[in-house]
């Protein structure tokens, strides 16, 4: 899916939040979006997902206007945060959901879900109880596995790998990878944690008070790069 920013600006007050004059991502590419806190990337994700208006400028995906047209919805699987959940459903309730509003069938939310069966390790009881009631690991792993079974053109994940136990992180990292050389899925991916960021992700677009600052293809040394911008950026915020 071609996604595309055009003279995005958001206000907050006399605050503004993001200012993107251009900005795009080409069908099959795995971006990553990092900075630091209050840099503007949950206001940047909420805009591409059409849940906040900009005060300027729009949003197109495959040259569509998000405002006018609705069809990427049911071609993008996101998870922002876990308001995102209907938290009254059990897992498997809550699966079907989702897999029922892409229009999966029954027989197919279970084929589509079985290789994503070893990343949800949750015991029979977790599986009857409400997602209220899990843990916040839990319920995350729930959120992301909604996103990504339904095998969708555009995947939007913030923050996937925190509150994750290691294991799971080497999960969801395999599962982006495979999805994104299998099927050519194009995605965002949102975190601070660069080094699982720079392990999955082919660029890198780097946001600070609201504006792009960086926005580069991954090689060797952009790991070393981020972390150098973000070293500076702490002593110049202590001093």
């Amino acid at each position: 899916m071609h996604v595309e920013l055009n003279q995005i600006q958001k206000r907050y007050g006399d605050k503004i939040a993001l200012n993107v004059p251009a900005w795009s991502l080409e069908p099959g590419e795995v971006l990553g979006l990092v900075g630091s806190n209050g840099a503007g990337k949950t206001t940047f994700l909420r805009i591409l997902l059409d849940l906040l208006k900009p005060d300027e400028g729009h949003v197109r995906m495959d040259g569509r206007e998000l405002s006018k047209d609705a069809s990427w919805r049911t071609r993008t699987g996101s998870f922002l945060d876990r308001s995102f959940l209907i938290e009254y459903l059990t897992i498997p309730e809550y699966l079907e959901f989702v897999g029922t509003t892409f229009g999966l069938s029954k027989r197919e939310i279970k084929a589509n879900l079985q290789p994503f069966e070893p990343f949800l390790p949750v015991s029979r009881v977790d599986r009857s109880r409400l997602i209220r009631d899990l843990s916040t690991g839990n319920a995350k792993k729930v959120g992301i596995l909604a996103a990504l079974f339904v095998r969708p053109e555009f995947v939007v994940l913030d923050e996937p790998f925190a509150n994750l136990d290691p294991p799971s992180q080497i999960q969801l990292k395999n599962l982006l990878v495979s999805m994104a050389e299998k099927d050519n899925t194009t995605m965002i991916i949102s975190s601070h944690d660069l080094g699982h960021v720079t392990d999955v992700c082919k660029r890198i677009t780097l946001l600070d008070r609201g504006s792009v600052q960086r926005d580069v293809e991954t090689s060797e040394k952009t790991l070393a790069d981020l972390n150098a911008y973000f070293s500076g950026e702490a002593v110049s915020s202590a001093t």
